[in-house]
């Protein structure tokens, strides 16, 4: 199952949200597999895509993040008009 994880960095904890992802990377547990990200213009909140089949290895992630920044996971599917890079509808749902 895929879900979007939208973490918003706690005030003056952009840098430091950067600078452990450079020393330990994403500290992913086995099972949560990361699939893209996005970051919101001002730097505050990020958006991951992220996929697997058992939901608690979200704790055990956030348990290495949350002094850091705040979550919140958002169960997600295909949308019915996602369209391919030529333009056209797709036939997944």
């Amino acid at each position: 199952m895929k879900f979007m994880v939208i973490e918003t960095f706690k005030p003056g904890k952009t840098n430091e949200v950067y600078e452990r992802f450079k020393r330990k990377g994403r500290l992913l547990p086995t099972g949560l597999k990361y699939i893209d990200s996005w970051l919101s213009i001002d730097r505050t909140k990020c958006f991951q895509l992220m996929e697997t089949e058992k939901f608690d290895l979200f704790d055990k992630w956030i348990s290495n993040w949350n002094d850091l920044t705040d979550f919140e996971i958002i169960p997600v599917e295909n949308s019915p008009t996602k369209t391919t890079p030529k333009g056209d509808a797709t036939e997944e749902g």
